[in-house]
């Protein structure tokens, strides 16, 4: 099959048209459609998953921070007091046998990461420690993708080698926005030389991939600082970066009140950003992955969206699609074939769990034959830009325009306005439909739809 060129087309009227806003489909149905699940029904979904022989995939929840970045939308725990992380570490070591009780010895791990947080809050021992205790328990495939989240303000040349040193060939760091008046108004002073030093030390440990994440639409950002900031970034030379979109929700995430929302760019600014970004690294070689997810052609994102076996979950782009996710840690996520579940928030009640024995999950959903269906409709267009019905209707014995008979409707609109064009055997996303991928896959989730109004952050 003939793969689908990743080229981008700006097209301003279209993008102020459509670009409402839209889940991120990080997973289908989303985690806005999460109850209250019980614990025995998800220790027999664990077990069930046993007789699928997938790979797995492991996530580490690591919630400290140091300090607050206003921007952040993650769960975290702002503390300088790092006695807190001995009990919670104990508790993560509960939790991995516990779960583990109900995993197959020979399901193989083929993805690991560490997030938080500041999976860097750990120290060199502590982090030693872990990573040891983990590999005693699962079986990883030689080739396994080991990755971790660090902040560079908290990271020196030692523990970096020694990351390495555990088998992390992966790294991921944020910078934001190089400029230091953005960094002041964010909480977050990272100086020029710091960024440049970490990745000459991430070089010198020969990490197979490094990702930068960006954000753009912060305070006094500025179409022309955040140029440099891009120009900066294309010299650190990362073979992966994120340019995500500020999604100010201060109703949703109480650090963003402490951000004076007339410091925000407007949004025709932000759009001249997201353009300059995209062209600027498009022209000097980086692949447009989708969403805000750019990289080298030779990394293996790239590789897997032309070999078409790119996915999404919970963390983004994955090169796994067959892999099972399990999530350990404080309000980590977990994704079965069939189910989804999280763990507990509040470290009280993760705690208090496991105390009983018992698995720390709250809540989640189990899927049923249309839930399945549909994400893996939803999940081909995020990652290809290109769906094959032929495909769907194999895998899942259906009539594809027959079953989606509303949905292609409601996608005639997309393609009369040039964001998609539907051809008999698939549907293809056009360069101008790129940008807006989120509001063209939402036609196929039925729980969205039939919501009049839910906060999603924007499109772009």
């Amino acid at each position: 099959m003939k793969f689908h060129s990743q080229e981008v087309k700006f097209d301003r009227d279209l993008i102020y048209k459509y670009a409402k806003p839209a889940p991120r489909y990080t997973s289908y149905p989303t985690a806005q459609e999460f109850k209250p699940i019980d614990e025995e029904e998800w220790r027999e979904k664990l077990i069930k998953s046993n007789e699928r022989k997938t790979p797995l995939s492991l996530y580490f929840h690591i919630p400290f921070c140091e300090s607050a970045c206003y921007f952040c939308g993650c769960n975290v725990i702002i503390t300088k007091r790092k006695e807190v992380v001995e009990p919670y570490l104990e508790y993560l070591k509960r939790e991995i046998d516990l779960v583990k009780s109900f995993i197959d010895n020979d399901r193989a791990v083929v993805q690991l990461h560490f997030g938080g947080g500041t999976p860097n809050y750990l120290n060199e021992e502590q982090i030693t420690d872990l990573m040891g205790f983990i590999k005693e328990k699962f079986l990883f495939d030689p080739k396994a993708e080991i990755s971790i989240e660090i902040d560079p303000r908290h990271i020196d040349k030692n523990m970096v080698f020694l990351l390495r040193e555990l088998g992390f060939n992966r790294v991921s760091f944020g910078i934001q926005d190089f400029n230091p008046k953005v960094q002041k108004a964010v909480n977050r002073i990272q100086p020029e030389d710091m960024i440049f030093n970490l990745m000459e030390w991430l070089r010198e440990a020969n990490f197979e991939s490094v990702n930068i994440d960006l954000i753009y639409g912060l305070p006094y950002q500025t179409l022309e600082s955040y140029s440099e900031t891009v120009d900066k970034v294309i010299k650190l030379n990362p073979d992966r970066i994120a340019n995500f979109n500020f999604a100010y929700v201060p109703w949703l995430k109480r650090l963003q009140k402490y951000i004076d929302p007339s410091t925000l760019p407007k949004p025709e600014e932000k759009l001249e950003i997201l353009k300059m970004t995209i062209e600027k690294l498009t022209n000097v070689g980086y692949l447009f992955i989708g969403m805000d997810h750019f990289a080298k052609p030779n990394d293996e994102l790239a590789v897997a969206q032309r070999e078409r076996t790119l996915h999404r979950n919970f963390q983004g782009y994955t090169t796994h699609s067959e892999a099972e996710l399990l999530g350990f840690g404080a309000t980590s996520i977990s994704m079965l074939y069939d189910a989804y579940g999280q763990n507990f928030k509040k470290l009280k009640d993760y705690y208090g769990r496991l105390d009983e024995g018992k698995l720390p999950i709250e809540r989640g959903i189990f899927l049923n034959e249309d839930d399945i269906i549909r994400r893996d409709v939803i999940m081909r267009l995020m990652s290809h830009f290109q769906l094959y019905k032929g495909e769907i209707e194999e895998k899942y014995n259906i009539n594809f325009d027959e079953y989606f008979k509303e949905e292609l409707e409601l996608l005639k609109q997309q393609e009369d306005d040039g964001l998609l064009k539907i051809y008999k055997d698939r549907i293809d996303i056009t360069p101008a439909g790129r940008l807006l991928i989120r509001n063209i896959a939402v036609n196929f989730d039925v729980y969205t739809r039939k919501k009049e109004k839910k906060r999603f952050s924007q499109a772009i």
